[in-house]
Formats: C-alpha cells, structure tokens, sequence
C-alpha cells in the first residue's frame, strides 16, 4: 500500500491509550492510515521529515467567536489599561478617518477607570462623530453624547440590543449600556444594530468572519464552535462554506434569545433538520444564557458580592424559566450550551440540565456549560454524574484580566472556586478547553501557557496554583475532551488509523517546557492538517500555505514578542 502523506521523525502524541506516542503519521486521503515507528511504516508519495517536533491531534476551540474579529475600520483597545491611552487611541483613529459616520472601538478593559464604571464624560472632546466602544467580553457597551442623541436613548428611549444605565439619582443616561451580548443577537437587538451601528453589517461582519477564520487554521485550530450564531446570519457560514472559506471545521451554535417561545425553539430544530451538513460545517447545539458576568455584577451569585452588598445579580430568565426551557429544547433532541459564570447561574444551568434528563429519560446528550467561573464546591461532581461538559478558557483566569474588578468583585474568600480546570478533571468530568475569542487571544498555546501557570502573560501574579494543570492535561482537554464534548470521539480527538486527518505540527516539543510553561509562548503551529490537506504552513517543513495571523498583542507579553502598534492597535510588522 502507498499513502497519501507520511510525517516521520516526529513526537506524536496520539492520545490512543493502545500508542500514546508514536515517530510516524501516515494519511491517506481524509483519514489517518498509519501511526507507528518510522521503520514500519508504509511507502508514501510524499514525505515530510519533522526533525523531532510534535505532533498532536488538530486542536478543538469549544468556544470561539469568529464573527467577533477585529474590524479593520474601528480601533481596537488591547492592552489599554488606562482613560489616557484609551482617548489617546481614539482620538487618533477619529482624526485619521473623517470618512466613517460612527467611531467603533472594541476591546474596552472594565478597570480602566479607577473605583468606577466609565461614562459619557470620559469621551468628551475625542469627535463631534459618535462613539461606540465594546468591552472585551462583548457584554457591555461604552457611549458618548451624541451617540446617546442619535440613538434616542439621551431622550428616555430604550434599545433593542442592550440595558442603558441610568443615574439613579437624575436618571439621566451615563453612556453604560448593560446586557449586550445577550440581547444584541435577538432578532430586534441585531436589525438595530445593522440599521445604526456600521460595525454590524453583514458585508463587516462577513469580513470578521473570514479574518478569524484565517487566524483559527493558522494557530493548529482545526475545529472551531462558533458558540452564537443568531437564525439571520447563518448565511455567512454557508457564503463561507460556498466560496472555500472554511479552512477549519466550524460547528454554528444556534442562538437562542430570552423571550423566544416554543415556535422559536421548533425553528431551531427546524433548522437543524433541513441543513445538510458538511465536513466543514455542522449547525447546533443551542446558545443559551443562565446569568451574564462577574465584571459588571450581573452574573447570578448565591452569596451578596464581596464589594456590593445585598446585590446578587439576576438569572438571565424570569425566575427559573431556563429549566422549562432546556427541558424542551432536551426533548426536541437538541445539545444545549448555556453560559453561566457565577455560582448560582451554574447551579441554575445544572438544575436545569438534571431536571431535563429525568423528564424526558435522555441519556448522553452531552449538554454544556460556558465558562464555569466560580463553581460552588457542592456542584462541581455534578458534572462528571451528569454528563455535563464543563467548556472552559485558561486565559480567563490570567490575574492581568480578573485582577481590580473580578477579583475584588468575588472577594478573596471565594477565589478557590475559580476556574477549577483541575479540580473538575481529577473528578472525571468532561473539560473542553477553548479560547472564547476575542475575549481572549485564540491562540491555545496562550490558553496551554494559563492552564499551566494561572499567571499573567509576563509570569506574575501567579493565583489559585492549586489548580493547575500541566501542558499534556491541557493538550488533552484541547483535543480528546473536545471531541467528546461535541460526540466526535470516534472521529477526532486521536491520532489513531481511522481517525479524521486532522493534524497539527508545533515548532517544537511542547512537553519540553513543562517545568517553566513560558517557554510555550515561543512556539508556534507550524503545520495544520485538516481532512488530510495541508491548510495551513509556515514553511519550515512544507511550503508555505495561507498567511500568517496573529492576535493583537496579547496583555502582559513582554517586548521581545511584538514590535509595535498601529493607529488601529493591531501588530506592525
């Protein structure tokens, strides 16, 4: 037998506990055909000779928004840590393009106004445009004056797409906007936003789209769970899928908005039944939201916060209307994937999967919980008994991002619930890593590198090490947990004969970095195999295929890693 492609001289993690390490990959076609010593395997019409880096299965991203790319017209705020630099960038992208109606920015960190929220008066001055600024999680908005004018809101009018914040002693609009996420992918919230927003348009969007998608193949991503995909834009998956823009698997979660009825959810599944999947495209599971976030004191906590007295947050549903919800939505045959970030929208999450299946007598449905921030340690074995995937991002927990405002909102004697990666994979759950970008940087050596350290990007501020888990845990939820998160364990995960060929070459041996987890910031993707074709390469071990992306500069990432900004805050070359 001669195969397709033979990659020999390398480290191979498998993750097949019959082989867990092998010197040789052999594909033929879209399936691997050979895992091995090199001495045994089959001839190959083409060779490539890896020099002893590693290979591993293609990483599964569980948690990745790739309609939320940077926009190349609107400024991006990463690594802006303070007002001054803020304005600073948005006046000059202002200044520098007279051309567009409306300043967008994105990427807004919530501490970067000491002791309090930023307002419309930190945005006096930059333009006579309005401006419209994002946060990093996409769960709230930051506006100026006239943007409050335009948008009626200075008048006493309300949006679509968001919770305007209100001075409770004037009740004159602050320039806050809450609830965003949620509420801008509704039916209303998004025509809104497509008619006043500019940053929201399907051809921009559809850009974004294309971007991230670039990005996820060039990283070793070789699936990617696009977790919120509102009914009116999946079109933009099929474009992509139509043009050959789908260089890595997408798996399109179906947003599902507060408010929708039982007519909604048919659609869903509607939906789902008449699309005709693709190697490259799979619709479902089902977006939903138990609470929202820490940050701003919205997500749903069963003890006061620390720094709010009496306030606990709100459960995103009316009282306890998400379990009738996930109950039919279980009924019906679909996968659920609910965010709930703090501890009583966990257990509101968990309550409503476990009602779910006794109802119903489903078993293996494999419903999903988002980021699991601060897990009550009364409900962390109720993963593992239940079946739940717990679909989690190691950057998150990086003391650069929840240091002044999560931290101070959870309060220190609570910290040992956070992000409990370890604590949940000793227990036997299901933890599938991934990068919630633009959240956080895509790339899941960042996430690899937190997973192992719980430290800053610059390897400070190390926190809650107790639950740390090393680089091949990390590889594992990455790769075998997100396979199962998804039930595709029978077809990727592993490299095993059999097995889809989705394959990823890193620059070097990543297990060699395992006492110091820095050392991973280092390394790169090298080559990116997804379905046994080369989709991405940086040049060193076959030519070069595909352009090199790269996140903006990540917070905390010392200067030998980066050069320097341009007006728009992306990487110069």
């Amino acid at each position: 037998m001669t195969i397709d492609l033979l990659i020999t001289g390398a480290r191979a993690r498998t993750f097949d506990e019959r082989m867990p390490w092998a010197e040789a990959v052999g594909i033929d076609g879209d399936r691997i055909a050979y895992v091995g010593p090199a001495a045994s395997a089959p001839a190959a019409r083409r060779t490539i000779h890896a020099d002893g880096r590693m290979l591993t299965p293609g990483i599964i991203d569980s948690h990745n928004h790739l309609l939320l790319g940077f926009d190349e017209d609107a400024v991006s705020l990463e690594g802006a840590h303070d007002l001054a630099d803020v304005r600073r960038r948005i006046g000059h992208f202002a200044a520098a393009r007279p051309d567009l109606r409306w300043v967008c920015a994105e990427n807004a960190v919530y501490s970067i106004v000491e002791n309090r929220r930023p307002n419309l008066r930190d945005l006096d001055g930059l333009t006579d445009r309005p401006i419209f600024v994002t946060t990093y999680d996409q769960h709230s908005v930051w506006l100026n004056r006239v943007a409050l004018d335009v948008l009626g809101i200075s008048h006493g009018g309300d949006i679509a797409w968001g919770r305007p914040e209100r001075d409770a002693a004037t009740g004159e609009p602050t320039g806050w906007v809450t609830d965003f996420y949620t509420s801008a992918m509704t039916t209303a919230g998004l025509a809104e936003l497509q008619r006043d927003i500019p940053m929201y348009s399907p051809e921009r969007r559809y850009r974004k789209l294309l971007s991230s998608m670039k990005m996820a193949t060039s990283v070793g991503i070789t699936t990617v769970v696009e977790p919120q995909v509102p009914l009116a834009e999946l079109p933009l998956f099929e474009r992509a899928l139509a043009e050959g823009a789908l260089s890595s698997r997408v798996i399109a979660a179906l947003f599902h908005p507060v408010g929708a009825d039982g007519d909604f959810r048919a659609s869903l599944r509607s939906t789902i039944d008449s699309f005709t999947p693709d190697e490259r495209l799979r619709v479902g599971p089902i977006k939903l939201y138990a609470d929202d976030v820490i940050e701003p004191h919205t997500a749903l906590m069963i003890e006061e916060y620390a720094n709010r007295p009496g306030v606990h947050g709100r459960p995103s549903y009316p009282g306890r209307e998400l379990v009738d919800i996930v109950t039919e939505l279980d009924r019906l045959g679909l996968q659920t994937h609910t965010h709930a970030t703090g501890d009583a929208g966990i257990r509101l999450a968990l309550d409503a999967i476990e009602h779910a299946a006794r109802a119903n007598g489903t078993r293996d449905r494999r419903h999903g919980i988002v980021h699991v921030e601060c897990l009550h340690p009364d409900d962390l074995p109720r993963f593992r008994a239940l079946g739940i995937t717990a679909a989690m991002q190691p950057r998150h927990c990086s003391p650069d991002l929840v240091a002044g405002t999560w931290m101070d909102n959870i309060g220190e004697e609570r910290w040992d619930r956070a992000w409990r990666f370890r604590s949940l994979l000793d227990d036997g759950a299901t933890v599938a890593f991934s990068s919630d970008w633009q959240v956080g940087e895509m790339d899941p050596l960042i996430g690899m590198y937190s997973a192992a350290s719980r430290a800053s990007l610059d390897g400070s501020d190390s926190w809650t090490t107790r639950e740390r888990v090393g680089i091949d845990r990390a590889l594992e939820a990455y790769t075998v947990h997100g396979a199962r998160a998804w039930h595709l364990e029978n077809e990727l995960g592993r490299l095993a004969p059999g097995m889809k060929a989705d394959v990823v070459a890193w620059s070097g041996d990543l297990r060699a970095h395992e006492s110091d987890p820095s050392g991973l910031l280092t390394e790169h993707a090298e080559l990116t195999i997804v379905g046994g074709r080369i989709e991405h390469s940086r040049g060193a071990l076959a030519e070069r295929v595909g352009a090199e992306m790269r996140d903006p500069v990540p917070q905390g990432f010392s200067e030998d890693r980066h050069t320097s900004f341009d007006p728009h805050g992306h990487e110069a070359p």
